[in-house]
């Protein structure tokens, strides 16, 4: 198994490198231009120029090869096929790189595949070296992995450190499946807290947005929001919840994975209400 803290060094160490080597190639380059200028010969500058272009695309490829090697790693990390995800991913970072987004991005999904391997801390420490780079080309890739930061720092129960990660959040534009995320989180976040009156603001929003997400993260949210609703007193809202909640998961399960939850189905036992002021949160 990769080591977290050496890979996090070796991603430094190969940036350095190959920042150097991207800069003796261009400082080379504006050599031979200015040995053709000096001398007026116009050809052992050129002939060095060319030699330069070689090693230059030499190089290149390899580094699109190493790219190469940990692409799949999302699909493996999914399908539960760590230690084929673990070996590509490892190839990928001892491989050469001229170029930072394929480090960067082998990296991420080390995260990745600590965090489904449910080794929050490890894959935290990952995330918090992804962030501490300038992404450059890969901006994008700043917020999936703070959401996965936020997702590490709530199964550690570490909330100051969620809430600075989704304060992050709410300055970008999410797509829809990020957006997903963020909701499972900070409902959950919130809930930690005891903010349970604006964990059921847009109630019915949120539950249609619930129904987009897998069952898993669909079943907690909305478990959540119906513990958010027998704190506030809308029963009738919160058996509804259950009644969702019971549909998708185990319950008892449920509970055991968030302790949090624990209290939510024996206290329940309100009638239902009619589905309209349900989904408004309505008493």
């Amino acid at each position: 198994m990769i080591s977290v803290q050496a890979a996090i060094s070796r991603f430094r160490r190969d940036l350095t490198i190959g920042a150097l080597v991207r800069s003796g190639l261009l400082a080379g380059a504006v050599a031979c231009i200015m040995f053709d200028l000096v001398t007026g010969t116009g050809y052992g500058g050129a002939m060095m120029l060319l030699g330069i272009g070689a090693i230059w695309m030499v190089l290149g490829y390899r580094s699109v090869q190493g790219s190469r090697l940990s692409a799949d790693s999302p699909l493996l990390i999914a399908t539960g096929r760590f230690e084929e995800a673990e070996n590509r991913i490892d190839a990928a970072l001892r491989s050469f790189s001229l170029f930072k987004p394929a480090k960067l991005m082998s990296l991420h999904h080390l995260a990745m595949l600590r965090h489904a391997q449910r080794r929050w801390q490890e894959s935290a420490q990952l995330c918090r070296a992804l962030q501490r780079q300038r992404m450059g080309t890969l901006r994008g890739l700043s917020k999936p992995s703070t959401l996965l930061l936020a997702d590490d720092l709530m199964h550690l129960r570490d909330l100051p450190g969620v809430y600075e990660a989704l304060s992050r959040l709410h300055r970008q534009r999410l797509n829809l499946g990020e957006a997903l995320t963020m909701l499972q989180i900070q409902t959950e976040y919130l809930a930690s807290i005891g903010a349970f009156e604006p964990m059921l603001s847009e109630a019915g929003t949120k539950v249609q947005l619930a129904e987009l997400m897998p069952a898993g993260a669909a079943a907690r949210t909305q478990a959540f929001m119906a513990l958010a609703a027998i704190k506030t007193g809308r029963t009738v809202l919160a058996s509804w919840l259950r009644r969702r909640v019971e549909l998708l998961c185990d319950a008892n399960a449920l509970a055991a994975e968030r302790p949090l939850l624990a209290e939510l189905w024996p206290a329940l036992s309100a009638p239902n209400g009619p589905a309209d002021n349900i989904m408004h949160g309505t008493h």
